[in-house]
C-alpha cells in the first residue's frame, strides 16, 4: 500500500492509504510512470467516490490531468477507474467484420463501459456480442438455417451446430463465463471479465482460422 495526505470535507489533511498507481494515461494510451498531485477524501460514502487522485500525464506529447478512483473505507482504499477516459475501440479483423459486424459493435459497446468502470454492466455486453459472433457465423456457412440459428438458445447452438472441435470447446467455456455476468448466481466463482474476453479472443482466433482454411480449400480444391 501507499500513503498520501487526502483533503477531507473540512478541508483538512487526513493520511490513508490506496493500492495502487494507474499504469497507462486514459487519453494518450501510453504505459506511463505517474506522480499524484492531489488527493481527496469524502468519508460519507464507500464507493468509487471516496478517496479521489489527481494524476497527470508525463508523456511530452500528452501532459493531460486526469482523475483516478478508489474505493473503500478509512483509511485504506482501492482503485477502481480512471476519468475522464479518452475511448479506443478494439480493432476486429476484415474475417471478423465480414461475419459479423454487429458483433464488432456490441463488443466495443462492452469495452467502452469497461474502460468507463461500468464494471458489473459490461459482461452482459460480452455475452451479447459472443452469441452474434457464433450465430452469424454458423448462418455465413448455412443461410438455408437462418431462422432457426437466430432463435435458438447459443448453448444448444454450440452443441449441435458448430462443427469445429477446437471452437466449440471455446465457445461453449466462452457462454458458461457470459452466462455468469447474466445472471444472480455465479457458478465459475474464480473467473472473472478478463478470463471471459480471453476466451471471446480465442473464439474470434478459431473462426478466422475455419474462414480462412475454408478460402483455402476454395482457391486451392485438389492437388494439380
Amino acid at each position: 500500500m501507499r500513503s498520501i495526505s487526502a483533503l477531507n470535507e473540512n478541508n483538512s489533511g487526513q493520511n490513508v492509504n490506496f493500492d495502487k498507481l494507474p499504469d497507462e494515461c486514459p487519453s494518450c494510451h501510453k504505459k506511463v510512470t505517474l506522480n499524484y498531485s492531489q488527493a481527496f477524501l469524502n468519508t460519507k460514502v464507500y464507493d468509487y467516490r471516496a478517496l479521489q487522485i489527481i494524476y497527470r500525464c508525463p508523456n511530452e506529447n500528452c501532459f493531460n490531468a486526469f482523475i483516478g478512483y478508489y474505493s473503500g473505507s478509512y483509511p485504506n482504499f482501492f482503485f477502481k477507474f480512471v476519468k475522464p477516459y479518452e475511448f479506443i475501440p478494439k480493432e476486429f479483423s476484415e474475417i471478423i467484420k465480414t461475419v459479423s459486424f454487429e458483433f464488432c459493435t456490441i463488443y466495443n459497446q462492452a469495452y467502452d463501459a469497461e474502460q468507463g468502470g461500468l464494471t458489473v454492466v459490461c459482461g452482459a455486453g460480452y455475452r451479447k456480442a459472443l452469441e452474434f459472433l457464433i450465430k452469424d457465423y454458423l448462418i455465413n456457412k448455412n443461410p438455408g438455417a437462418a431462422e432457426k440459428i437466430r432463435g435458438e438458445f447459443l448453448g444448444n447452438v454450440i452443441k449441435n451446430r458448430v462443427d469445429h472441435p477446437q471452437l466449440k470447446v471455446v465457445a461453449k467455456r466462452a457462454t458458461w463465463l457470459g452466462n455468469d455476468e447474466s445472471h444472480y448466481e455465479r457458478k465459475w466463482q474464480d473467473k472473472d471479465i478478463a478470463d471471459l474476453k480471453d476466451l471471446i479472443d480465442l473464439t474470434i482466433r478459431w473462426v478466422e482460422a475455419d474462414k480462412l482454411t475454408e478460402k483455402l480449400l476454395q482457391d486451392m480444391p485438389e492437388e494439380k
